[in-house]
């Protein structure tokens, strides 16, 4: 049986709307980004060729990878444009008190990269 964690990463006034920023939890790099208003955590790493997403050029709910220029859904972590075809791993966030906390499963710790 798998169990989860919250993990407080940030107060909300850390992230302006329409940014993006980047957290360490458990030895993970996570890119937490504010798309009007609701955050929004997935791997901070491109698929493709490992550059940090959170890096990247932000447009609408959409991220561009500093590289080469791949595009992923963030809140879905789906690839959109080559060269990318992987999705990202998506992680739930919640905001209580205005504060930001990202959800980690036990069984996504263990996981391969």
């Amino acid at each position: 049986m798998s169990s989860s964690e919250l993990y407080r990463v940030c107060h909300v006034s850390e992230i302006a709307e329409g940014t993006a920023g980047s957290v360490e939890i458990a030895g993970q790099r996570l890119g937490l980004y504010n798309i009007g208003g609701k955050f929004f955590a997935i791997d901070d790493r491109c698929t493709h060729a490992m550059a940090f997403l959170s890096e990247g050029h932000i447009d609408g709910d959409t991220v561009e990878c500093p590289l080469h220029g791949g595009c992923f859904h963030i809140p879905t972590g789906r690839p959109l444009t080559p060269p990318v075809r992987t999705p990202v791993r998506v992680y739930p966030v919640h905001v209580i008190d205005d504060q930001v906390y990202i959800q980690i499963d036990d069984d996504e710790n263990e996981q391969e990269p």
